[in-house]
């Protein structure tokens, strides 16, 4: 079985989502957006809100047509590297310009993880190719300053993709890995979430999943988490917030001195210090109210209790402005009961950021 998986590689339109700017879809536009599905040509005779019978769309190519699109994995054609995989510019025989990803975990584990929702098991993936490449790239490894109105859509824009994800997706999916290099961008600045090798589904009828062991990266895990293993869809909208001060400071959610984003930030969000807060490189180019409004979703994002963290559908209307509430300092309490492994526990901001400051000693060690 194995033998005959390495022999195939399979395009997996799943692994990189586009986020929709337009909720205002019929369920077959929908499909097509996502753009990893068949839609029968018959379909348009039923817009009345049933899901459409699909076909999946996929594509096999053998390895010769993968080493020549890539010019044999070519050190000139890499364009992304990581610990598991390595990503490679192609060009199909008709022209079409690919990104191939290169899967270099072992067979044993892929054999295991097989079964993995959204897992990607395969030793070579078939993404559209994107221009920009990630936010990471862009807004941390670029000499040129990345421009709020930009940064400004690629925030909605992942926001949306998340609420697509948390609510209206037919199965409720928690990514559990949001952070800014597993944000792609097309040539419009279109963000595109990927990498859902951690993703998992949550029954409707679970509050929240318990994980062993924690995996994602430091400093966008939540404190639930990183402690207690609890995911759910909370868990993105802590790291989303995270994501959210990374693109208002321009700062990395971990510096190289090992200080934590969410640490340093907090206090600044708490007296509306945006001269300290903002990125100095945008200077004063930036819309006052998107600012605010970034700020004010980021610090409810990131709260140390889940309970008081917004669901992804309040987080879009913080961003847009509406549902009311644009006040910078919400009155949130700075103590509060949670239930965490069915006991009661007292858990403070403080008790939060002595035990973040501890785990990130402890992850980085």
């Amino acid at each position: 079985m194995i033998d005959s998986i390495k022999k195939k590689s399979v395009v997996r339109r799943f692994s990189v989502i586009p986020l929709l700017t337009n909720y205002e879809l019929t369920k077959k536009n929908l499909w097509k957006k996502l753009g990893r599905l068949q839609i029968p040509e018959d379909d348009d005779a039923d817009d009345g809100g049933s899901v459409p019978i699909v076909r999946h769309s996929w594509k096999n190519f053998d390895f010769a047509e993968l080493a020549a699109a890539t010019d044999n994995f070519n050190s000139e054609n890499l364009i992304g590297k990581g610990g598991h995989a390595e990503v490679y510019k192609g060009c199909l025989p008709d022209g079409e310009v690919v990104a191939v990803k290169k899967i270099i975990k072992n067979a044993k584990e892929d054999e295991e993880r097989i079964s993995d929702f959204f897992t990607e098991n395969g030793f070579h993936l078939v993404l559209q190719f994107l221009p920009h490449g990630s936010l990471s790239s862009l807004l941390f490894g670029s000499t040129e300053c990345l421009e709020w109105k930009i940064r400004y859509k690629i925030a909605l824009g992942i926001a949306e993709g998340l609420q697509y994800l948390h609510h209206d997706c037919h199965r409720r999916i928690i990514h559990r890995d949001i952070k800014a290099s597993n944000i792609l961008l097309s040539e419009d600045y279109e963000a595109q979430i990927s990498d859902f090798g951690l993703a998992k589904w949550l029954p409707d009828n679970w509050s929240h999943h318990i994980v062993f062991p924690i995996e994602g990266t430091f400093g966008y895990l939540s404190p639930e988490y990183f402690m207690h293993g609890i995911v759910d869809e909370k868990t993105d909208v802590f790291a989303f917030g995270v994501l959210l001060l990374e693109l208002i400071t321009g700062r990395r959610a971990v510096d190289s001195r090992r200080q934590s984003l969410v640490i340093w930030a907090k206090p600044l969000l708490q007296t509306s210090n945006f001269k300290e807060l903002v990125d100095p490189r945008l200077a004063d180019a930036y819309d006052l109210a998107e600012m605010k409004r970034a700020m004010l979703t980021a610090s409810v994002c990131i709260h140390h209790l889940s309970t008081m963290r917004p669901q992804m559908t309040r987080v879009l209307q913080l961003l847009r402005g509406e549902g009311g509430q644009t006040d910078l300092k919400p009155k949130l309490s700075a103590r509060r009961t949670v239930i965490l492994d069915g006991s009661d526990e007292e858990y403070s901001s403080t008790c939060y950021l002595k035990d973040l400051n501890r785990h990130m000693q402890l992850a980085l060690e």
